[in-house]
């Protein structure tokens, strides 16, 4: 079973509480990096960067981030090596972006995305396996290459 991570800001803070929810009915292991209560000041990286960098380190094998739109959340996740997040707002992107790139954060807009679709979207994202297939492998391999040449730089 995976390990799943969640962080919310105030602006994703409903949903989130919602697909918490769900993710314990379906029996994942959740590790829960906040807001753990409204506050319409909070910051999102405040959240989401103890997200990312628990994904990079190994600590979580998958991670949901939600805030207003899902942009900020999507922007700051993906400034931590080895995390590849996505703002998604459909199935099929979901599953895809594991699939073909192995996408390990989704970022979902609370503003955005009402609690049904945003079930959805989760569960096709967390029942998705990356590939592996060449072509895949190749393409990850080049995004990773330059996350080390920029991080070394």
């Amino acid at each position: 079973m995976l390990t799943i991570g969640i962080a919310v800001d105030h602006g994703g803070f409903e949903l989130g509480r919602i697909v918490a929810d769900v993710l314990r009915s379906d029996r994942y292991s959740l590790t829960d990096f906040g807001a753990y209560s409204f506050d319409q000041g909070d910051d999102y990286p405040d959240f989401v960067i103890p997200l990312a960098l628990a994904l990079a380190r190994g600590e979580v094998d998958r991670g949901i981030a939600v805030c207003g739109s899902g942009v900020g959340a999507c922007i700051a996740a993906n400034k931590v090596p080895g995390v590849r997040a996505a703002l998604i707002h459909d199935t099929f992107s979901a599953h895809q972006g594991v699939e073909d790139d192995n996408m390990n954060v989704i970022c979902l807009g609370g503003r955005v995305v009402g609690a049904a679709l945003a079930v959805e979207i989760i569960r096709a994202f967390l029942g998705a396996r990356f590939s592996g297939a060449e072509r895949h492998m190749r393409r990850v391999s080049k995004v990773a290459a330059l996350e080390r040449a920029t991080v070394s730089g």
